[in-house]
């Protein structure tokens, strides 16, 4: 695996605490609603695109992975340039990109605001300013990068809810901004939670994540 040196830091001292990202979830515990606004079910099968960003991307992919509906997750980059858009240079945080994951659904399966009900659940805290358990930069930032105005106002109108709510004890600090572009990441990156599960990364922070999913979300969870 190409770690860079800061982010094998990291770990190693994620290790070390004993802490997870998942268990680290400024709302674990805490039942997240479903969004008021939010679009129906189409009556025919299709394709849809959602690109969100919160933490590191192997754990984001490896949920939306076992998301029923869910056609494909991938790795990637958004809210920079084409030029830089490599991971060692987004490690750096100073190329605008987040790590971001590109999940293409099927409509008639999920919507976008149940989606995004994972996404806040247990995907991420959206509640760390760009950070998420031992990861800090603002390439770790939380992002809904909406592809249109439908997408912007229900993922707008849902912060707004759980805000008001008080689900969680802190505001969410989601930014909520257009989708210029997608890149996606190195090929080493796709699919690493999976390929790689004993990796101690991946078994502290990320597959927690994973079984969270499966037990707050049983009706959405696909064990493939």
């Amino acid at each position: 695996m190409m770690f860079s040196s800061f982010k094998s830091a990291l770990m190693l001292l994620g290790l070390l605490a004993g802490a997870t990202a998942c268990s680290a979830r400024e709302g674990a515990g805490v039942a997240v609603p479903a969004p008021v606004s939010d679009e129906s079910k189409a009556t025919a099968p299709g394709k849809e695109t959602a690109v969100i960003a919160g933490g590191c991307f192997w754990g984001i992919q490896a949920v939306f992975q076992h998301v029923k509906g869910v056609i494909s997750a991938t790795s990637g980059y958004s809210g920079g340039s084409k030029q830089n858009a490599e991971y060692e240079i987004v490690s750096t945080g100073e190329t605008g990109h987040a790590e971001s994951v590109q999940v293409v659904y099927d409509p008639s399966q999920i919507t976008y605001g149940e989606l995004l009900r994972v996404f806040f659940s247990v995907a991420h805290d959206p509640t760390e300013l760009n950070r998420q358990g031992p990861d800090s930069g603002t390439q770790y930032r939380s992002v809904i990068f909406y592809g249109n105005d439908a997408q912007k106002k229900i993922a707008e109108a849902y912060i707004a809810q759980l805000d008001q709510a008080k689900v969680f004890s802190r505001p969410i600090v989601t930014q909520v901004v257009p989708l210029k572009a997608f890149y996606p990441a190195e090929a080493y990156h796709q699919n690493y939670a999976t390929l790689h599960p004993n990796n101690p990364y991946i078994a502290f922070n990320d597959a927690p994540k994973v079984e969270h999913l499966r037990q707050e979300f049983p009706s959405l969870y696909t064990g493939k």
